[in-house]
């Protein structure tokens, strides 16, 4: 019999998936107040690169 103690996984893909809600939040957010370029940069940078690197992590 082995004695293998389950291991746990870090808390880095919450971090992830924290910076992606965070970026898709301020990008919506200034989608909101009438913001061209800085939503639709943070919107790419969240759905494009954030969002599969959480899921990838």
């Amino acid at each position: 019999m082995t004695d293998e103690t389950p291991t746990v996984r870090p808390a880095r893909p919450w971090l992830w998936w924290g910076a992606a809600a965070l970026t898709l939040a301020a990008g919506y957010a200034d989608l909101i107040r009438g913001g061209e370029t800085l939503s639709a940069i943070l919107l790419v940078i969240g759905y494009c690169v954030l969002v599969p690197l959480a899921i990838l992590k």
